[in-house]
């Protein structure tokens, strides 16, 4: 978040204001669709800026780092392995475990395979030890997973 606001702050307000300067160079505001671009890409990226701060000053790190739980709770990076393609193992596929951090909606990113605590697969995993399996529903489909390992560390929580 800190990195995306410093970015907003020192290239895009930047930029934005250097685009509204342009269009104003063009003389009649009032039928000035540049302008009017600016202006509203200016206030989209005002909006954002303050959205971060406010989320900034709210957020805390939580560090889980020394929690002894063998239960999976906020925080947590869960390992889990899909039943289903458990039978392919046997089968040469060695690549069926997957880690998931389980973090506030805000820090969610599935590209770093951190889970939203209010996402189907946190709320199945919530509570679950290493053996049990759980089953994700999402839309009209079923997975079912098998928690094999629990693991805590700091966090970022807003």
């Amino acid at each position: 978040m800190e990195k995306e606001l410093e970015a907003l702050k020192k290239e895009s307000r930047p930029n934005v204001i250097k685009a509204i300067a342009e269009a104003r160079a063009h003389g009649d505001l009032s039928e000035n669709a540049e302008y009017s671009a600016a202006k509203e890409e200016q206030a989209f990226i005002e909006a954002k800026i303050g959205d971060l701060e406010a989320k900034i000053a709210k957020s805390e790190v939580i560090d889980n780092s020394n929690m002894e739980s063998d239960r999976v709770q906020f925080g947590a990076s869960v390992t889990v392995v899909d039943c289903e393609q458990d039978d392919d193992e046997e089968n040469g596929n060695d690549d069926i475990s997957v880690t998931y951090t389980i973090v506030g909606d805000y820090e969610s990113d599935i590209q770093k395979r951190m889970i939203s605590v209010s996402s189907p697969m946190a709320r199945a995993l919530i509570g679950k030890v290493v053996g049990d399996e759980v089953e994700v529903r999402i839309g009209a489909n079923i997975r079912y997973y098998e928690v094999i390992d629990i693991k805590y560390g700091k966090i970022l929580c807003n």
